[in-house]
This record gives C-alpha cells, sequence and structure tokens, in this order.
C-alpha cells in the first residue's frame, strides 16, 4: 500500500484542535470587547427601537446637475446634524444614501414634525454685523459692550484679495479665535454693559441703518419697544442649553436684528446682538481651504462674491471698518448659528476676501463648506417619512426572534431527523455562528452606526439556512464516500476538497448578491443586504474553523468511528460496497501468435 504524502495538508488535518482553539479564542476576545466598550447588546433601528425615518433626495436646479457630489452632500450632512442636535437629539443619525439621498433617523421621544420641518429646509445663511457679543453660560466672563474684546494681533486674520496679501489695514480677524476675553460678567440690561449694547443698538452700524430725523414718534417708540426685547432676550440667552440655542433667533427675518449663538475655538459659547443681513449666503459665488504658503498663513479660507455680493459686502465692511471692537465685526450665521466673526478695519473690495489665522485643515475645510453651501444650487425633497411607535417597534422585533427561532427550530429537527449524531456537530456550528453574528452585530453599532432593523432581521433568518445547507454538503460528500466502501476517517478528508469548493462557490453567490443588493438599493433594505454579506463570511469562517475540525476530531471517536446506527453514519443504512481492497494483478501472457512446439 502506497502511504500517503505527508505536507501541510496532512499536518493540518493531524491537528484540529489548532483550528478549533483560533476561533473559540477570536469569540472570547470580540465579547470581551463587547463588554469593555458597554454596548452588550446591537443597536436597533427605528423600526424596532421606535422614532422617525425620514430619506431626503437632492434635487439640483436645472442645468447644475454637478452640484449633487461627494463634497456638497457631506456638507449637507454636516448641516442637517446641526439642526438635529440643535433638537437636543442625542442618538440621531444624519448619513448619505447612494449618490443623492441622505437617511435621517431620529429616535423616539422627539418631536417629529419639528424634526422634518428642521432637516427638510434649505439652510439659511448670511452676513450680520455684529452689535454686541459675551460669553454666555453660569461661569462665563465677558461683557456685552462695544469695547474692544481682545488684543487684535490674536485674531485669524482675513485679507482682501483684490489687493493680493496687502498691509495689515486690509486684514480682518475672526473673533471666535481670540484667546482674549473681556472682564466682568453678564447681567440684566439695567446693567452698565446693558446700556452699553443698548447704545450699540441705537447706532445700528447695518447697511439699513436707523430711523430717519422725519421719523413719527409711533415709529420711533415701536423701535425702542423691539430693542428692549432684543436686549431682554439677550441677557437671559443661556448658549450652553441646546434648547436655548435652538430658539435662538427663531423666527428673525433677514431685515432684523436677532440674538444668536456661536462656539470660539476654546469650545466655549458666546452670545451675541446681531444686526439686519447685509450679504445673503448665495452672494456667495464660490469659497474654498487653501494652505496660502507666500505669507505664511497656513490654511485659510476664500471667498468669491458674485458681482452683487462684491457690492454689498465692500459697503457692509467699509462701514464696519468705522467703528470700534466689537462692532467692527461681522458675523456669519448659519441657521442662526455664529459659525465665525471676524473684523474689519478697511473696506474689502475686489469681489473676494481670505480669512486667515489659526485654522487647520480640518477647521478651514468645514467653515469653506458651509460658506458654499450658502450658494448651492440644491434643495432637498422627501421620498419617505416613516413614524414608528416604541410600542410597534417592540411587537415587530418580538415577531421577527419568533420567526427566527421557529426556523432555528425546523432546521434542527431536519438535522435530527436526517443525520442523528451529525446533527450535534451541525448544532454546535449553528450556535458558534449565531454568537459570532450577534457579537459583532453589538460591536458595529458604536463602530461604524449600524442599526438592527427589522429588514436586517430577515437577513439573519436567511442566513440560517445558508449556514445549514455548507454543513449538509459536506455531510453528504462524506457520505458518498462512505458508500464508496472507505472507512469515517480516509472519508472525511476525502470528502472535504471537493465539498470545500461546492460551499466556496455557494457562499460566493450569495456574498455577491448581497453586495450588488448593498450597492443599488437605498434605505432599510440595505440593511437585509449588509446581514446577508456579513452572515455569509462568517459561514465560511465558521466551516473552515470549526465545522471541519471537529468532524475530523468526532471521526476518532468509536461512535462515531464504528458506524453505529444513531451517528448518521451507518455504513449498512447508507448502502456502501464492501471495503475496498488492493489487490495484486496476475500476469498476462504476452501478446502475439504462439509457435507450436515439435513433437
Amino acid at each position: 500500500m502506497v502511504a500517503p504524502k505527508k505536507g501541510k495538508n496532512a499536518s493540518a488535518q493531524s491537528k484540529p484542535g489548532r483550528s478549533l482553539a483560533l476561533i473559540l479564542i477570536a469569540i472570547v476576545a470580540l465579547t470581551g470587547g463587547m463588554f469593555v466598550s458597554g454596548h452588550t447588546t446591537p443597536r436597533l433601528g427605528i423600526d424596532l427601537a421606535g422614532g422617525t425615518s425620514i430619506t431626503l433626495r437632492a434635487v439640483p436646479e436645472a442645468g447644475q446637475e454637478s452640484a449633487i457630489n461627494k463634497t456638497n452632500m457631506d456638507t449637507a450632512v454636516e448641516i442637517m446634524e446641526r439642526r438635529v442636535n440643535g433638537l437636543g437629539v442625542s442618538e440621531a443619525e444624519v448619513q448619505t444614501q447612494g449618490n443623492r439621498n441622505i437617511i435621517v433617523n431620529i429616535p423616539k421621544g422627539t418631536n417629529s414634525k419639528e424634526a422634518r420641518e428642521q432637516v427638510g429646509t434649505t439652510a439659511k445663511l448670511y452676513f450680520r454685523p455684529v452689535v454686541a457679543t459675551e460669553l454666555s453660560g453660569a461661569g462665563a466672563t465677558g461683557s456685552p459692550s462695544p469695547s474692544p474684546t481682545g488684543n487684535a494681533s490674536d485674531k485669524d486674520k482675513a485679507t482682501d484679495k483684490a489687493t493680493d496679501g496687502a498691509a495689515d489695514q486690509d486684514k480682518a480677524t475672526d473673533g471666535d479665535k481670540a484667546s482674549d476675553s473681556p472682564s466682568g460678567t453678564a447681567s440684566a440690561s439695567s446693567s452698565p454693559q446693558g446700556r452699553a449694547a443698548s447704545d450699540a443698538l441705537k447706532a445700528d452700524p447695518s447697511p439699513s441703518g436707523g430711523a430717519t430725523d422725519g421719523a413719527s414718534p409711533s415709529a420711533s417708540a415701536s423701535g425702542d419697544d423691539a430693542t428692549a426685547k432684543l436686549q431682554t432676550a439677550y441677557a437671559a440667552l443661556d448658549c450652553t442649553d441646546a434648547a436655548a440655542r435652538a430658539k435662538a433667533g427663531a423666527g428673525a427675518k433677514q431685515g432684523d436684528s436677532m440674538v444668536a449663538c456661536g462656539q470660539n475655538s476654546q469650545g466655549q459659547w458666546q452670545k451675541y446682538i446681531l444686526g439686519p443681513a447685509a450679504v445673503d449666503g448665495t452672494d456667495v459665488d464660490k469659497s474654498e481651504a487653501v494652505f496660502n504658503t507666500q505669507t505664511a498663513a497656513g490654511w485659510t479660507v476664500t471667498m468669491k462674491f458674485t458681482d452683487g455680493g462684491a457690492k454689498k459686502f465692500a459697503d457692509i465692511t467699509g462701514k464696519l471698518a468705522q467703528n470700534q471692537s466689537p462692532q467692527n465685526q461681522f458675523a456669519i450665521v448659519l441657521d442662526n448659528e455664529v459659525v465665525s466673526d471676524p473684523y474689519v478695519s478697511q473696506a474689502l473690495t475686489g469681489g473676494s476676501a481670505e480669512i486667515s489665522g489659526n485654522f487647520d485643515q480640518e477647521e478651514a475645510q468645514g467653515l469653506a463648506n458651509m460658506l458654499s453651501y450658502g450658494a448651492l444650487p440644491l434643495t432637498f425633497k422627501e421620498d419617505s417619512v416613516t413614524t414608528v411607535t416604541a410600542a410597534l417597534g417592540g411587537e415587530q422585533l418580538k415577531a421577527g426572534l419568533i420567526a427566527g427561532a421557529i426556523g432555528l427550530a425546523l432546521v434542527v429537527l431536519y438535522l435530527l431527523v436526517y443525520y442523528r449524531g451529525l446533527s450535534f456537530i451541525a448544532v454546535a456550528s449553528l450556535l458558534i455562528s449565531a454568537a459570532l453574528t450577534y457579537v459583532i452585530m453589538s460591536l458595529l453599532g458604536p463602530a461604524i452606526g449600524f442599526a438592527l432593523n427589522l429588514p436586517a432581521v430577515c437577513g439573519a433568518i436567511v442566513a440560517i439556512g445558508i449556514t445549514a445547507d455548507s454543513f449538509i454538503v459536506y455531510f453528504e460528500r462524506v457520505r458518498d464516500e462512505i458508500r464508496e466502501g472507505r472507512s469515517l476517517r480516509p472519508a472525511v478528508e476525502r470528502a472535504w476538497p471537493r465539498a470545500r469548493r461546492t460551499i466556496l462557490v455557494s457562499d460566493f453567490v450569495s456574498f455577491l448578491a448581497a453586495a450588488v443588493l448593498f450597492i443599488v438599493t437605498v434605505g432599510k433594505v440595505q440593511g437585509f443586504a449588509f446581514t446577508l454579506g456579513l452572515t455569509t463570511l462568517l459561514d465560511v469562517v465558521v466551516v473552515f474553523l470549526f465545522t471541519k475540525p471537529l468532524l475530523t476530531l468526532m471521526a476518532r471517536r468509536k461512535f462515531f468511528a464504528s458506524g453505529h446506527k444513531w451517528s448518521g453514519l451507518d455504513p449498512k443504512s447508507l448502502g456502501a460496497k464492501p471495503p475496498l481492497r488492493r489487490t495484486r494483478r496476475t500476469a498476462r501472457p504476452a501478446a502475439g501468435p504462439v509457435d507450436p512446439k515439435e513433437a
């Protein structure tokens, strides 16, 4: 008998314990990571946990199809996240789906009507003159007076691009980057700071100007009332409160003065009194982040205005340059929140400007994107809105789990009846696959935002059949070898190469279908495709590292090796042929005619 060849395959076959140890170590490590992270259950989607899911589709203006690109869509996502966070929602999810869709998932406990209004409207960007500003919050120290708020040299600078890097008198400084803050504490409007803010409002540095000399007494009284209300709102505003920030400036029109909040570079919240809008966001033709090597300014943000916007910007900066700080600042306001507040000392003409300072690349790109969004030829239309109550979500989750349990029970029952002892290996493999799927789904929630929705549960149920099918392919190959008359241990090893090839081809087709489905669909269907693809990959891992090594070990046990009738591998019940035996071949006579011998 020819001895079997020794090599890597033989070594792997003789030590199946290594594969079993590897997969068990992986399960222990992933489980430990799950408990360390504190996320011991999969993150549930809106349809299971309850909440509102909004699908928005980007619609460009006529002839502006190129506006739908990754940069603009990411900017829209960032702005929508700011809006949803303004509602005080901590677990909301805003993400792109495909090339032109944005999915907004807002968990239960949120006003769905308000959320739809927030995310469905087009962003409003304005340039407003700063009337007064101070730090906000319980520990804030600041003054709303129009006195200087710090050393100008410490602030970020914006250069008039028309002069191409002219002297400092052409520079504007981003007030939110100032390292110095004024002393004093926020106080009521009756304080000296409040009176200073009131005086600043009466001065009105905006282009709209104040009341003319010929204004009627009633108009003057009306203006005083508006100023008093604005002053009261400013004194009461606490920008560290998310709910207060969301309400700040609500309902203010383009021509109205308003209060607003903004965050400086130290992460502190500041509150503002702002004059009427002087420049509209649509007046910005283009904005981008660039690295300025000529003046060693580092990362800067350049703005290019339209013809009409250039004139407006030159007018407002010329008027602001005549004032003292902070009334020489203009606030860039997006959705009633101040994203930057540079100051100017001279009119910025030429139709372009450059904001520079202590920006890093991410900060510069973020500001440039926000400035660009005010002029993007994009609107968003609702494709679908789904609202699910927590009770309905719980019922759907319960129904999905019951369906999965029924499917699993039927598969186990079939395995017990048809494969008997082999069903132990199949059930153990299913349990290992289920454990890996659960742990990985729990970890993917905080890692990539994966949420288990109802279609994903369906994908997991379908995966039970895919996983069981791999076991059946291997078991049937082993049985075929036994029918050919081989004993169990050789049958296990000879069946594996052919079964492995079939399993890989089958799983590849399933994974390919899941990948295509994930790419070409949007919304909840992607949950089904993702789960199906994940469980298909885990099927390959389990079959190679658990099912095959475990069957190799069980083949050494007498219960299986002897072909017990309850093992599922009984040669007699399988109709096996007599055992294959090697016999010596008898020598055949040489071919050709034989000459007769003479007597």
